[in-house]
């Protein structure tokens, strides 16, 4: 949580809140919870404090408590900039949304971007941009070059400067604008746009300067797992890609089962079966799909599925 969302305009409760902070960093959660709780009673209409409470309790053993907090900022932010609808749903208090609500991923990578580069790559051992870039090119060749590449959930571009040499055009969207700013500074994409991949195509944001079935690729790495059960992204998809064009993308494995899983980092994790329906009801044959560790978190790998698949229609690129 950073600090434009974070002060509760009272320098009292934000003092108390700094020490909570700091009895947290040190492990004592109990101790941070109690100074939290004191802290809302100056301020108690305060939303990013009670989900502060909440993590404290937590991680102090308190679940009830935990899950009352969420509740709390639930009931004074209805936006749910903080994403506190899926910590309830991971700590059982609640049925895990759909899809998790948009002010909170917006914030999560606008609050990430300056630091998304160096903590994937040089911490996590990210590599779904370059097994993503490679599946693509095993099976167009490694010497395709495509017209014109949409990269969709861009993030920081790190998919845009792998494929850089292969696209004639290459147009970088998401949701943040922080990401963006970081992708421009990269200075590979013809052109870069806000689009919000939960609406419908029509409201997205990927058309508002482009028509439809214009892409020979379409590249999504590393971003389906914040979408949930991705009901607008396939079908914005299937009309963004031209027929015969390419869906390269990437997911958290979510096992055997055929419905998306929220898991305890607040990502989703998608089952194959489930996106293999998703594919064939959106028009798309699959050509491929890797196995692979795209990531580590706590120290864990994070198991992924890479697809590769083919819009319906006239084959090649």
């Amino acid at each position: 949580m950073t600090s434009p969302h974070f002060s509760s305009g009272d320098l009292i409760a934000d003092r108390r809140a700094d020490y909570a902070r700091m009895f947290a960093e040190s492990g004592e959660f109990a101790e941070a919870a109690e100074l939290m709780e004191q802290a809302l009673e100056q301020v108690p209409l305060w939303a990013a404090g009670w989900f502060r409470l909440a993590e404290y309790a937590e991680k102090s053993g308190r679940k009830e408590a935990a899950t009352a907090a969420l509740e709390k900022v639930v009931a004074l932010d209805p936006s749910d900039i903080f994403g506190a609808s899926l910590k309830l749903a991971v700590l059982g208090a609640a049925e895990p949304p759909a899809a998790p609500p948009t002010p909170y991923v917006e914030r999560l990578f606008d609050d990430y971007a300056d630091r998304f580069d160096t903590a994937l790559v040089e911490k996590l051992d990210y590599t779904v941009p370059q097994t993503l870039a490679r599946l693509v090119l095993k099976h167009a060749g490694a010497d395709s070059e495509f017209g014109l590449v949409c990269d969709i959930g861009c993030g920081t571009g790190l998919f845009g400067v792998e494929f850089r040499a292969h696209a004639g055009r290459l147009e970088g969207f998401d949701l943040s604008a922080g990401m963006l700013a970081k992708a421009e500074e990269k200075a590979v994409y013809d052109r870069l746009a806000q689009a919000d991949l939960s609406l419908p195509a029509e409201e997205s944001g990927l058309f508002a300067d482009g028509p439809e079935a214009r892409a020979d690729l379409v590249s999504a790495a590393d971003v389906l797992m914040y979408l949930g059960d991705l009901a607008e992204v396939f079908p914005s998809v299937a009309r963004l890609a031209r027929p015969g064009g390419l869906f390269a993308f990437s997911v958290e494995d979510g096992g055997a089962g055929d419905a998306p899983l929220l898991r305890p980092s607040l990502r989703y994790a998608h089952p194959e079966a489930f996106i293999r329906r998703r594919l064939a009801e959106s028009g798309f044959d699959l050509l491929a799909l890797e196995r692979s560790v795209i990531r580590r978190d706590a120290g864990q790998p994070v198991h992924g599925l890479l697809f590769l698949a083919r819009r319906h229609g006239q084959a090649g690129t």
